[in-house]
């Protein structure tokens, strides 16, 4: 198994390296040639690898197993985030190492927390690098190297159910790989559309590429310190919340769309709620700091941004909300626990699994008064299988757990009990902004170094939804 796991390891570093080629032709097109070696020399590395170890891996090697799933999905992510910090340390961009990897780990897993307190003094090609690394762990760099590589002849459904989002995890087309190509192909479609709006808006095209990675990544990174409110354009904000709004949706549902299974997406329970959660919270924030604003248009326009922005986990930016009033920023801080649709780029618990728990309660309180009645809950018009349930409420403890543990270690570290707490649900939320010390005017450079290692084990295991990353703790992964 380890020739194996080593022989696909290899190959998703190769094709992150490759993808560095696209910052070397920003780098060109600016001329910072200085920066080309931070990115050429871990290509050329990376491919030279390859080259070394597929020769020798290639007739070698067992199927792979369930355990070696994880492995491979693991280390596949601690890989890429180590070889994307390469850049930032090598061009003194950010000049610490747990600085640099800090950044990889914040852009891969889309979380959007920033160690770069002056962000425009970097250079063009690096910050396009900072919102490309959303891009490729929006929808994942393990389902990319699937979709191009389906020749290398391991269980790539094994490997996308271990790196993909939300409690039910399936495919729509006979082969995975078919699967992860037409993923990548709506993404990659979505962007360019994205990318277009942008520049016929106003942006040059680099500001356009890095705010399309960044929004359909639901990273929140951006070449501007003061986020998407530097362009102070009606035209920018709406374009980014749209595609802000459609990266939260499960991208299947594309796929229906385009094939015309619109009765698969008008009976998608997740849908709903989700689009109800957004309109119920958009609209509150609205009336509620209607006031501040002065007119319903600016209020609308800000705080359904910030709304968008928050559950979707991408993070940008158009206004402080800690200045905002206290109901605002309890709405803000629900939304926090929420997060996008499962098979979405977006973070959090999820949509569906906040659904599953809120229809169980239901079933519960039925139960009571109807001792003997039979109740199950329904999702998409159909009964819902008990093992979602367990599922759902597993998922919840570990996510509870993980919380605690982080605020726990950022106490030790000397923040305070709020910024901790806060802290821990963006980081293991993958969010990016928080409150206190880490509010969306803040950067993430001060925290102490235990706190940013502790900080990057959140953030993986936040986008790996947890049993990738800790369930090598566990005794029974490590017994035949």
């Amino acid at each position: 198994m380890l020739v194996t796991v080593l022989k696909i390891v290899s190959v998703v570093m190769a094709v992150v390296g490759l993808t560095f080629s696209i910052p070397i032709g920003a780098a060109v097109s600016c001329g910072e040639w200085a920066v080309i070696p931070a990115f050429a020399v871990p290509l050329a590395a990376s491919l030279a690898l390859a080259a070394v170890v597929l020769p020798l891996t290639w007739k070698r090697g067992s199927p792979l197993s369930i355990r070696g799933s994880f492995a491979v999905v693991a280390l596949s992510w601690i890989s890429a985030s180590l070889m994307g910090a390469i850049p930032f340390y090598y061009t003194g961009a950010i000049p610490s190492v747990v600085g640099a990897v800090f950044e990889s780990v914040s852009g891969f897993t889309t979380t959007g927390a920033t160690n770069v307190a002056d962000i425009e003094s970097l250079p063009r090609s690096i910050n396009l690098w900072r919102c490309q690394t959303h891009w490729l762990g929006g929808m994942g760099i393990v389902a990319l190297t699937v979709a191009l590589l389906p020749i290398l002849g391991v269980g790539g459904f094994q490997l996308i159910k271990a790196e993909t989002t939300g409690p039910d995890k399936g495919k729509f087309t006979p082969k995975i790989t078919t699967t992860a190509k037409v993923l990548w192909f709506i993404y990659f479609g979505m962007t360019l559309l994205h990318a277009l709006l942008l520049l016929l808006a106003g942006m040059d095209v680099i500001d356009a590429f890095c705010h399309a990675f960044s929004s359909m990544g639901t990273g929140g990174f951006s070449p501007r310190a003061a986020s998407i409110a530097a362009y102070d354009s009606p035209a920018i904000d709406f374009i980014c919340s749209l595609f802000m709004f459609l990266s939260g949706i499960n991208f299947t549902l594309y796929f229906y769309l385009f094939t015309g299974r619109f009765a698969q997406i008008r009976k998608d329970t997740e849908l709903k709620v989700y689009v109800s959660i957004v309109l119920l919270a958009g609209f509150s924030v609205t009336l509620i700091e209607l006031g501040g604003f002065g007119s319903f248009w600016t209020s609308f326009r800000y705080s359904f941004f910030q709304v968008i922005s928050v559950i979707t986990t991408t993070g940008y930016g158009t206004w402080d909300y800690t200045l905002w009033k206290p109901a605002s920023q309890m709405l803000i801080f629900a939304l926090f626990l929420i997060g996008g649709c499962a098979g979405s780029t977006g973070g959090g618990f999820k949509v569906i699994r906040l659904t599953v728990l809120a229809k169980q309660l239901h079933n519960e309180i039925q139960r009571m008064l109807h001792p003997h009645g039979i109740f199950t809950i329904r999702i998409n018009d159909m009964p819902g299988r008990k093992d979602i349930v367990y599922n759902v409420s597993a998922f919840f403890f570990l996510y509870l757990l993980l919380v605690l543990l982080t605020s726990f270690a950022s106490c030790l570290a000397g923040l305070d009990v709020f910024t901790s707490l806060t802290g821990a649900l963006s980081m293991v939320g993958n969010v990016g902004p928080a409150f206190g010390l880490l509010g969306p005017s803040y950067s993430c450079a001060p925290l102490p170094v235990s706190v940013k290692w502790v900080y990057c084990f959140a953030m993986l295991a936040g986008r790996l939804e947890f049993y990738t990353m800790v369930i090598y703790f566990f005794p029974s992964y490590w017994k035949k």
